[in-house]
């Protein structure tokens, strides 16, 4: 007869996820994982598999509790201008909290940590990406069709450079104490808009 799972693996897959948000894939080690989850490391292997493929799908759990977040955030009816601009405020705003900035994000995280050497990983920073830059894109279209954003402006690339610029305003707020270098960099991205 087979052992019933003594624990949640959902809150552990969560818990997971928080603490390689906090320190990252190569700073975790399966011994952290065992003592922080509160499991024992055969049922983490057994549910799970290795660190690399818990790693991964506490990826896929960020991405899926944050992507569709920013899609319903860019689809609002209405003016769309505003609603980019709060966004990107944001992401200066919490690069500027401490509560916030310190861990950054998990998939720019992971794109600079694991990135380069990484396949699984890069894919699954890609696609993030991609949820990103297609609602950003689609928005600006969107503003370019209501009279928003002048019609010489190239809405994919617009989206790219926004993009970029949130990936960028994560990194630098880990590692800068000085809210002001994402706030006026933000600023001035956003008065490529007008």
């Amino acid at each position: 007869m087979a052992r019933t799972k003594e624990f949640d693996p959902d809150a552990a897959l969560q818990a997971a996820l928080e603490l390689f948000w906090e320190r990252g894939y190569e700073a975790t080690s399966m011994a952290d994982l065992v003592e922080h989850l509160g499991i024992g490391r055969a049922s983490l292997y057994a549910t799970f598999g290795n660190k690399h493929e818990l790693y991964l799908k506490a990826m896929d759990r960020y991405a899926q509790s944050r992507d569709p977040v920013l899609l319903a955030e860019l689809s609002q009816p209405g003016p769309v201008l505003p609603a980019v601009r709060e966004l990107v405020l944001r992401f200066a705003a919490e690069a500027a909290d401490d509560s916030v900035r310190l861990r950054g994000c998990l998939v720019t995280n992971t794109a600079a940590e694991l990135g380069p050497h990484d396949a699984a990983a890069a894919r699954r920073v890609e696609v993030s990406w991609g949820h990103v830059e297609t609602p950003l894109h689609s928005a600006l279209v969107r503003a370019q069709a209501q009279g928003e954003l002048a019609s010489d402006r190239d809405p994919l690339a617009l989206a790219r450079m926004l993009l970029v610029l949130m990936q960028g305003i994560r990194v630098v707020g880990k590692a800068s104490s000085d809210p002001a270098r994402v706030r006026d960099a933000a600023e001035q991205a956003l008065g490529l808009l007008d």
